[in-house]
């Protein structure tokens, strides 16, 4: 068996439906969550899971103090979000990867789900997240707005997917979320230009889909035109046309994403100057002569 941690913040419309994808198959759950204020907590308590509160100060160190942190039954843990579901077919598979010593740690491919859509293609679908994994094995670094694991040992793939239900909020909800984490990832950009490299041994022949997906982000950092760039490769490039009015709108929302992060890192290099006018006493028309 293996231990599933549940991330959360705000969760109140997702949380129920999150709990039940698994609590029924894993016996341990624990939701971990960064002081949500609206019913989140309420909801999580009508269900026989463990409950433990952080302050959130960023992904990577969230998570890597619940791994540090929460003690679990299992040495395997599962790690999933609010908006993302645990599916029969999955969990079986987990259950049966977890019994190789081969692996350390397994990434799973998401399915999003977008206005009541697959989005398979524009998504560059499958793409990978480490979710299965030995807790002393994995510890998490930040990178832009999310974070990025470090492994220590080998890691494999599981060939099951899970649904990844992105626009569950609305859409106010996705534009106030990203419009926060496009300053972080303009922090990143910055970071990368100045400090960073791009790996092409990886970009063109790395082993996984992962390696070639970051090497892709350090490139895509540097490249001019990134809004238009974005959405020229994920609607035609990848095949978002084929996706429908969702995957126009999916481009659409990234290649605004791109923008936002691009006129941050404007922002941050060309901070406003403002100089503080200096008045003169008001002049006022000499009064007449007499009277």
């Amino acid at each position: 068996m293996f231990s599933v941690y549940i991330l959360t913040y705000n969760e109140e419309i997702e949380i129920a439906e999150c709990i039940e994808s698994v609590i029924s198959l894993s016996d341990e759950v624990i939701v971990v969550d960064s002081f949500s204020s609206d019913r989140t907590i309420e909801i999580a308590q009508q269900y026989p899971v463990q409950i433990v509160q952080h302050a959130f100060e960023s992904h990577g160190k969230q998570r890597t103090w619940m791994l540090r942190e929460v003690p679990t039954r299992h040495e395997w843990v599962y790690l999933l979000e609010a908006d993302e579901r645990m599916t029969p077919q999955l969990f079986a598979e987990c259950l049966q990867a977890i019994q190789s010593q081969e692996y350390i740690g397994y990434y799973v491919a998401e399915r999003v789900l977008f206005m009541n859509a697959w989005i398979r293609h524009c998504t560059q679908y499958p793409r990978y997240q480490m979710r299965l994994f030995r807790k002393d094995k994995v510890w998490f670094t930040d990178y832009g707005h999310t974070e990025r694991e470090v492994c220590d040992g080998p890691t494999g793939f599981i060939q099951e997917t899970y649904p990844h239900y992105t626009s569950g909020k609305g859409f106010s909800r996705w534009l106030e979320k990203h419009n926060r984490y496009s300053t972080n990832e303009a922090k990143e950009t910055i970071h990368q230009r100045q400090k960073g490299t791009v790996n092409w041994k990886d970009l063109f022949w790395g082993r996984s889909e992962v390696e070639r997906r970051r090497a892709l982000k350090d490139l895509s950092v540097r490249l001019p035109f990134r809004p238009l760039v974005r959405f020229l490769y994920m609607y035609f490039l990848l095949g978002g046309i084929w996706d429908g009015k969702p995957g126009f709108t999916w481009c659409v929302l990234q290649a605004f994403y791109e923008y936002l992060i691009v006129l941050k890192v404007w922002e941050m290099e060309n901070p406003i100057e403002r100089e503080i006018p200096i008045h003169s006493p008001p002049s006022f028309p000499p009064l007449p002569k007499g009277g």
